[in-house]
């Protein structure tokens, strides 16, 4: 019984398997969309001025209370709300998309808030081979589980550290905030800056937060360090941070490139899913061409 799939090997003589030959196993096996339009493999877009959240630490109180919230929005089992989890610094996790740390600093006791930082243009979208991880219009990155082929790439290229795998689950998924995309784009806010009771979380378009940070820089000029967090660390982001220390002291990256990471990677990854298509029909065309040659050596024997 004939199929149509091209590399079914019935379809493929086994006599007379020359260059000709070759190449056409090559053409079949998909290198005609291994370099298709470009646009498929391009890093997640820049948003003209997404939604963002300005996070305030010297307003910070250190409550938690969203660490409870980010959990009943997400459906996550409830975190541990002893402040002896505080004694040690941590990260985010496929069970708790944001945390609360408390740092000793030059300037006393900081509490910061980590989440994903949703980068203007991100570069785990730029590393997914199958567009499951994208920058939404709206400014959030999300994992699309219907898109995912698993390969974690999105873990390696996030510059924070954000993407989570369920490793233990039956069927894992990739896991980290979504900024609350539904809220938002119900016209709500995230569940974190809702329920923020000392007000160190602020949501709205991304030039008003940057604006809004630089007046209260000028405003308060003894009171923060002249910098915003997030405003070009790794190309930008949509969470934007204040402080009134030296950001090296309450764990952030100070050591990221300005520009968007996937910048750094763009022939690269425009070049993977090529490797990725032509190296199995590659070796299938060079299996057929050797298994010819070492047919014909055989008879002549």
């Amino acid at each position: 019984m004939m199929t149509d799939d091209p590399l079914d090997r019935r379809q493929i003589p086994r006599a007379g398997f020359d260059r000709r030959g070759f190449l056409k196993v090559l053409s079949a096996s998909g290198v005609a969309v291994a370099v298709a339009d470009r646009a498929e493999a391009s890093p997640g877009a820049a948003v003209a001025d997404p939604f963002g959240v300005l996070v305030d630490t010297t307003r910070c109180i250190g409550c938690r209370n969203c660490e409870l919230v980010c959990a009943e929005a997400n459906r996550l089992p409830e975190p541990d709300l002893d402040d002896a989890v505080l004694e040690q610094e941590r990260r985010t996790s496929e069970r708790q998309f944001s945390v609360i740390n408390r740092y000793e600093t030059s300037g006393g006791e900081v509490f910061v808030k980590r989440q994903c930082m949703h980068c203007i243009t991100p570069a785990c979208a730029s590393a997914c081979l199958t567009r499951a991880m994208v920058k939404t219009d709206r400014g959030p990155v999300l994992w699309r589980e219907n898109k995912c082929m698993g390969c974690r790439y999105c873990m390696v290229s996030c510059p924070f550290d954000m993407p989570k795998f369920e490793y233990h689950s039956a069927n894992p998924r990739i896991r980290k905030c979504t900024m609350c995309f539904d809220r938002i784009s119900d016209g709500g806010v995230p569940a974190c800056v809702e329920e923020c009771p000392g007000e160190a979380l602020s949501f709205g378009p991304r030039s008003k937060l940057l604006h809004e940070a630089r007046q209260r820089i000028a405003d308060g000029p003894d009171d923060y360090v002249h910098a915003i967090y997030g405003e070009h660390e790794a190309g930008g982001s949509c969470w934007l941070y204040l402080a009134a220390v030296p950001f090296e002291e309450l764990g952030f990256r100070t050591d990221l490139a300005t520009h968007p990471y996937p910048e750094m990677t763009r022939e690269f990854l425009y070049g993977v899913p090529v490797v990725l298509t032509l190296a199995p029909a590659m070796l299938l065309a060079l299996n057929r061409a050797t298994r010819r040659e070492r047919g014909e050596g055989e008879e002549a024997s």
